[in-house]
Parts: C-alpha cells; structure tokens; sequence
C-alpha cells in the first residue's frame, strides 16, 4: 500500500517564502555568473522603460513639419528595441545556464547525502519519495530559478521603474494608479498563503504517487504472481488521483487569484485611462504623453500580473525547497566519527561482540540481539545457525555498521567500528548477502564492482572460481552481455553466483556469507561450496545459514534463538547434545543422521 504523504506527519510546518534562501549555499559559488544575469536582467528593464519615451516622440513628431527629427525618433526606437532584444537573450541564456548549474549541483548533493545513510533511514522514508525530491522538486526549483525569479525581478524593476515614470508623467493620473494597489495586494496576500499550503501538500502527493509506483514496479513479478494488478493499479490510482485533487485545488486558488488581480488592475486602469482622455481634450496634456502614460500604465499592470502569478511559482518552489532541505539536513542514526582511529594494517579479521543489545527502530519492543558476546579468531571460520528470526542475520547487520546496537561493543581487531570510518573497516569485509542485488549493466561490470579497478583476467578468474563461468560464457555477449533491471535476465542461482565472483574478487580479509547458497542447485552448490572452502582459508569466514549441509565443515558453530547465543561447538558436538541445533538437523538430515 502507499504511504500516507509526509505532510501528515509531524514536521515542521513553515510556509514561508523565505525558504528559498537555501539555496542561496548553492548559488554562492556561482556569483559571477549571477550578478552577469542581474546586469543583463537591469539592462532589459531600463531599455523597456525607455521604449515608451521614444514612443511619446514618435507620435508627438507627427504634429512636427521636421521631417529629420521625426526619423531620428523613428531610428532611436529601433535601436532600443534591438538592444532590448539582445539583453533578452543575454538573460534568458546567462538566468537558464545557472538553473541548470544549480538544480545540477542540487542533485548531487542529496544523491550525496542519501547514498550514506543507513538502512535505518530507509525504515521512515520510501525510496521512491526520495527519488520524487531529486526529480520533481528539483524540476520546480529549476523553474524557479532558470526563469521564474528573473522574470519576476525583471517585473519588479518594471513595476517600480514605470511608478517612478509615471509619476513624472501625470502626477494626478499616477495618485489614481496608486488607489488601487492597496486593492490588489489583499487578495495576493490572503490567497497566497493558501497556495503556499496546496503547493507542498500536492508535492507530498506527487512523492506518495511516486513512491507507490517504485515499489510496486520493483515488485512486478510477484505481484503478477500473485494476481494482484488489480489491487495495485487501484492503490495506485488512489494515491495519484488525490495528487490529481490537490493540484485541482491549487490550480483553481491560483486562477481565482489572477483572476482578482488582473480584473482589479485593468478595470482600475480603464478609469484611469478615461480621465486622461479628458485631459488631453482639455490641452493639459499632449497625445504623446498620454500614449506615453498608457504604455507605462499597461506595464505596471501587466508587472503587477505577472508577479502574482509568479508568486503562485515561488511558493511552490519553497515547499519544494524544503522538502530538499529536510533531505539534506535529515539526521542519521549511523554517523562517521569526528576523529576516526584508522583500521589497523594489515587487517587480521578478528572480529568481536561485547554484550551486544539490539532492537530494529521501527521494533523498539522486540530484542533482535540481547546481551550477545562472542569472539571469532583471525582466520576461523564460524557458523550461525537457528530458525528464522532468531538473531542470525543481525549480526552481520551490526558487523557491517548498517546499525548501532544500543549497548554493547561491535570490533574488528580489538578496535570498536564506533571509533572508524564505515568505508575503512567495510573495505576488510566481502559480503555475500541472501538476496544479491544484481545492477543494470553487464554480467562483467556486476563483478568488477567488488573491485573496481579489477582486470578482465581476474575478473573473469573470480567467475571461474564461482562456478558462474560456464553460464556467463554462453550468454549472447558473454560476460559483456546486459542482465538487465535486477539480473531480470538471470535465474536465483546464476544471481548468487555473480554476488560470490564479486566477493571473491574483493580479496577482503573478512568474509560474510549471508545464506549464500541457498539459490544454487545441487551441482552448482557442490561447485560453489568448494569455491568457498578455497576462498575461505586464511580469512575470517563468517556464515548464516538455514541448510545445516553448508556449515558441517565450520571450525565452529553457534546457535541462536531468540535473539541469543544457546549452544557452540562443531557439528559433531551440537549433534550429541540433543539441543536445538540436534533437533534442526534431524529435520534436514534424517537420513544421514541414520546413517552415522
């Protein structure tokens, strides 16, 4: 089902517009190349506000017998509107290229920030809401910025400029003009703050929607398997559908606000207009200068237009803002310390548990790990063993820092990972896990990412080493072909096998094999198994596994239930003391258990 939009949950509720000053971190950086865009943006609006100068000229030239003077009118105000047409383009090019710089810089730095957080973060926020922020809200802040805001200053500069002109024009004309202004900044002022509201609200839709789409479309397959499209598609359209109705509302807020506005405006200019018609018949003004009134009085109003429409932009642009902000600044349960210690080289791979005491955050009152000490040697291969929930899989969670337990130590050679960076001690460790993840890309590259700057020739050694040479080597490309979305293109077992070249390939003192081969076939797991005795001799080894056939060989096993260690000894051992292993391995191997 899709989560309710974020903007029910308890945050903060600030609207204001002020918002937007954070992306002022952003366009610091640039600021040549803003006050660049300011100037030619200044530009333009001096030469629009002198364009109806030239045009009082033209027309009172007609009353003139001069016909050189008339010219040089008619040629000043070509040569006007040609520089208004070049500052134009030097605008739209210098506003465009920095919105584009900007919302660039902006990606990266969430996809930045949201790469390094730990899965617990990932337990309040869906991953398609995220990718909704650095898509959408972004797209709204480019708007903004690479048009938006340049056009309103330009309107700005319009609206106080042709005041200032028409002031100076028709003083008694202008002192109408300013009647009405009081009128149109009300309906701007309480619609506004409503808009304000809609626009994050439909933002939070839009991230909802995208949300849901994410995590069903990752999950097609199952949920054709289970003939759920029917469910999906209405949970889907639900939620896109309330998207729909908030932008119906903040489209229609909106469009009454404009509505108000530019009715005030014009209806306002219209009287004016009629006794400036008066005037003129009356000789207290010439037709030049009362075309000339006109003019500024169409671009004081179509100024004052356009700045509440782009008000409506901006607001939008601010909820986007924040949404990016609360990304950027989103804490971490899960941090780098101040001062790391570095991991000690060579690393050993000694690996100790110090009265360990861990719950999920999102299972506050379920112990997934109480009071857990264990000590596994440089070199020793150790097993974990026990039922589904039993505390397994934390372990490994904890070992790689994905979390922190809330009392106990976690160390790799007798230095607790608190007191590391993540990436120092997690560049000692090969991780097998359950369910490997599989990118889009080709069979090679899938390798080659346990080790980057890997060799074809290792690459394709580790593939051999997998057991996952012989299936890669007919595929239409080989090891260059494209396995698709998730290793769409590949079966349970070839997945694993690649996500065990991987580790083979990482070369990593301390190895961790979560249920590793619990996808391969009876063959493939001979060969693969082999593969991992090889590969597990001189390091640290540590293995999670349900099929008790895959840790017989352990220099050790430990057996948890419930959150805690129950039993430890070898295989042979934990079969004779008739505990919890013994009646697992009943289960699996009655046969064999007969047998010896």
């Amino acid at each position: 089902m899709a989560r309710q939009p974020t903007v029910k949950e308890d945050r903060d509720k600030s609207r204001r517009i002020g918002a937007l000053r954070e992306l002022w971190p952003f366009l610091r950086p640039y600021r040549g190349l803003l006050l660049a865009a300011i100037g030619a943006l200044v530009l333009t609006a001096t030469v629009s506000l002198t364009l109806p100068l030239a045009v009082r000229r033209v027309v009172d030239g007609f009353e003139t017998s001069a016909s050189e003077l008339l010219d040089s009118y008619f040629v000043a105000a070509l040569a006007i509107a040609l520089l208004l047409a070049l500052g134009t383009g030097l605008r739209y090019y210098l506003v465009t290229r920095l919105g584009e710089r900007v919302v660039a810089d902006i990606r990266k730095s969430v996809f930045d920030r949201m790469i390094g957080m730990s899965p617990a973060f990932y337990e309040r926020i869906m991953t398609g809401e995220v990718l909704s922020r650095i898509t959408t809200d972004t797209t709204l802040i480019l708007s903004v910025i690479g048009s938006s805001v340049s056009v309103a200053l330009r309107n700005l500069l319009i609206l106080i400029g042709g005041l200032v002109l028409l002031l100076l024009t028709s003083a008694k004309l202008t002192g109408l003009v300013l009647l009405i202004v009081p009128v149109v900044i009300v309906p701007i002022i309480v619609l506004g703050r409503r808009l304000r509201k809609l626009s994050r609200e439909n933002q939070d839709w839009i991230a909802a929607s995208s949300g849901s789409a994410s995590e069903t479309l990752l999950s097609a397959q199952t949920v054709q398997a289970f003939t759920n499209e029917p469910a999906a598609r209405r949970s889907f359209a639900d939620v896109t559908e309330r998207s729909f109705l908030s932008a119906k509302q903040r489209i229609g807020t909106r469009a009454l606000m404009t509505v108000i506005v530019i009715a005030l405006i014009f209806s306002g200019v219209v009287g004016v207009l009629w006794v400036g018609a008066r005037d003129v018949r009356a000789d207290l003004m010439t037709v030049g200068e009362l075309v000339q009134f006109v003019i500024y009085a169409v671009m004081v109003a179509g100024a004052t237009g356009a700045l509440s429409e782009i008000w409506g932009e901006l607001q939008r642009a601010a909820g986007a803002t924040e949404r990016l902000v609360e990304l950027l600044g989103a804490k971490d349960s899960v941090t780098d310390p101040e001062h790391p210690v570095p991991l000690v080289e060579p690393c050993q791979g000694a690996i100790a548990f110090d009265n360990v005491t861990f719950h999920y955050p999102t299972r506050p009152d379920t112990q997934a790990l109480e009071g857990v000490s264990l000590t596994i040697a440089p070199g020793e291969s150790v097993a974990l063993v026990g039922p589904s929930g039993a505390g397994k899989s934390t372990v490994i969670q904890l070992l790689l820092r994905f979390y922190d337990p809330q009392s106990g130590t976690v160390r790799i050679d007798g230095q607790a990972l608190t007191g590391m960076t993540r990436a120092d001690f997690r560049r000692a460790i090969a991780l097998v896990p359950q369910d490997p993840v599989i990118f889009a890309d080709t069979a090679r590259e899938n390798i080659r990412f346990g080790r980057p700057d890997a060799t074809d020739d290792e690459v394709e050694a580790a593939a051999r080493a997998a057991a996952a040479d012989e299936f890669l080597s007919k595929l239409p490309d080989g090891y260059d072909s494209y396995v698709g979305e998730r290793g769409v293109m590949l079966s349970g077992g070839q997945k694993q096998r690649i996500a065990i070249a991987r580790a083979i390939l990482r070369d990593a003192p301390i190895l961790l094999l979560d249920e590793a081969t619990s996808a391969l076939d009876a063959e493939s797991e001979r060969l693969v198994q082999a593969a991992v005795d090889e590969l597990s001799r001189g390091r640290t080894t540590l293995i999670v596994a349900h099929r008790l056939a895959t840790v017989k060989k352990a220099d050790r096993i430990l057996v948890f239930d419930e959150g805690r260690i129950v039993a430890e000894g070898t295989h042979s051992d934990l079969v004779s003391q008739d505990g919890l292993y013994a009646r697992l391995a009943r289960l699996q191997f009655t046969e064999g258990l007969a047998a010896e």
